[in-house]
């Protein structure tokens, strides 16, 4: 299925979907309802009282009937509950109202629906903002990783579902800016999705470079690429040492794309790229080893955040590193006990190999403060199987010592809808890295426990004074159940957040 869409300002029934929707609130009257019902044969209000539809949030329900030319229309009705105490409605409540229609549409394989769009102002929000967001979540919706599955036909792959968003006359110029911009988002959320949900024998390090490369060249970012030699002679023991049991070549990528603004403040995001983790000598289960071709979705949405803000254009400066290898168990991997020697000149014993997208990042973070003195570094990672047993997979983990950015990031994470939730980080945790023979260690001691916790106080080693946060994904990128518009598999977490925190960047 291939995905098209379009705003509209006809009236809604007149532009011929074989779908409608409409949002509707709780305790809705007749008078909530659009006033064309009145010419159907059927009272429509009295069709959803006898249905028990509500208007509650995640309430739902369709009705067919008969439309001009005789063609059956398939009315949605979804409910987005009610105001706040702000006498805003939810947009997260909205954004799942989307992802209900969607895969509803998708599941009918309808090929055309069109949206009644609410009042961008019922939700405390300006028009194109308020666009942008449903046009983003039309997309997430719209992803499912189905190019394996061999019974789906070339036809039924070609098939279009066009998906058009009514809104008022008046409010069609903003409506346009913000729809370009979801378009764009949503494209880059569900690319980074696709490449966290590729086979790991078909996404290597040096494929997931390439498509950096690609990007960069496509959207006019800056593109480096050091190589597996070039880390070694670099003195970067934490990225070489994590490949040395692999066959494929490690690659540290950067992305950099310039504002046009004078003197923008610069900021740096820096994602985890272990395209497929074994855990190395310290080998996992085989179970906690299905899905370990996620293990790279930090990179993924670091990447695919960088293509998306080149087209967007803010103002400010934005740095993308994406350290990225295998982490297997061959006959040269790294072994518990060994010490490394990182980009910055710290030292770290090595007490289990499968902690090591700490030491992936401890270089690129090193290289990013040394070589880029941002005003801020945002470090995304699926870091620790600890993450999801702290905040469940609805947040990702924040962690940082810095008020002010953290506050930054909390915001975008509020609007964009990759929620995060702040975890405790007090010195009292730093204790739990120091190595008796090192400068530190690679896990915590387990007196302490605390491993998400633990694992940030490790990377904040490598980042000098500046301004940190530091984004905990692995209970977020995938496989998060109970949310409309995602689906099994990979969710593109943090790709939005990133996104929204440079947009909104001011010094």
């Amino acid at each position: 299925m291939k995905l098209t869409t379009a705003l509209t300002t006809k009236p809604i029934f007149e532009v011929g979907a074989k779908s409608i929707v409409f949002f509707v609130p709780e305790k809705f009257s007749s008078k909530d309802l659009s006033a064309e019902f009145k010419n159907f044969e059927i009272d429509v209000h009295e069709f959803l009282m006898e249905s028990k539809f509500t208007g509650s949030a995640g309430s739902f329900a369709t009705l067919a009937v008969q439309g001009k030319g005789k063609k059956i229309v398939h009315l949605c009705f979804v409910g987005i509950g009610s105001a706040g105490k702000d006498k805003n409605f939810s947009l997260e409540t909205m954004r799942r109202a989307v992802g209900t229609v969607i895969k509803f549409g998708i599941s009918k394989k309808f090929e055309t629906m069109v949206l009644q769009l609410p009042e961008a102002t019922d939700f405390g929000l300006e028009v194109d903002y308020f666009v942008q967001q449903i046009v983003t979540i039309t997309y997430i919706a719209s992803y499912k990783f189905d190019k394996f599955i061999t019974t789906i036909s070339k036809e039924e792959r070609e098939k279009t579902f066009e998906i058009g968003f009514a809104v008022a006359a008046k409010d069609l110029k903003k409506a346009k800016t913000g729809y370009q911009e979801g378009e764009v988002i949503g494209g880059s959320v569900n690319r980074a999705r696709e490449w966290i949900d590729t086979p790991p024998s078909q996404l290597t390090p040096t494929v997931l470079a390439d498509h950096a490369k690609k990007l960069a060249k496509e959207y006019g970012l800056k593109y480096t690429s050091f190589v597996e030699h070039d880390l070694k002679s670099m003195g970067m023991q934490g990225l070489a040492g994590v490949s040395a049991g692999s066959g494929q070549d490690a690659h540290f990528v950067i992305l950099e794309y310039k504002s046009k603004k004078p003197k923008a403040p610069t900021i740096a995001f820096v994602g985890k790229g272990i395209t497929f983790d074994s855990g190395g000598l310290s080998i996992k289960p085989a179970n906690s080893m299905e899905d370990m071709k996620e293990d790279m979705a930090g990179a993924a949405s670091v990447i695919n955040a960088l293509a998306a803000i080149a087209q967007l254009k803010p103002d400010v400066n934005v740095i993308g590193l994406a350290p990225i290898t295998e982490n297997m168990p061959g006959c040269h991997a790294q072994k518990p006990g060994d010490i490394v020697t990182f980009y910055n000149g710290k030292t770290a014993e090595i007490r289990n190999t499968d902690a090591e997208g700490r030491l992936i990042l401890a270089d690129a973070l090193a290289y990013a403060a040394k070589h880029f003195k941002p005003d801020a570094i945002i470090d995304v990672a699926t870091l620790t199987g600890a993450c999801i047993y702290a905040v469940g997979p609805f947040f990702s983990a924040l962690l940082s010592d810095n008020d002010d950015l953290t506050q930054r990031v909390q915001d975008a994470a509020k609007t964009s809808g990759d929620h995060v939730w702040r975890l405790p980080f007090t010195p009292d945790f730093k204790e739990a890295v120091k190595s008796p023979i090192a400068d530190i260690q690679n896990v915590g001691n387990p007196a302490i426990a605390a491993g998400t916790i633990t694992a940030a106080w490790f990377l904040r080693h490598f980042t000098e004074d500046i301004p940190w946060v530091h984004l905990d994904i692995a209970s977020s990128a995938f496989n998060v159940p109970n949310i409309s518009y995602f689906g099994k598999g990979a969710t593109g977490s943090s790709v939005r957040l990133l996104i929204d925190v440079a947009r909104n960047w001011k010094k």
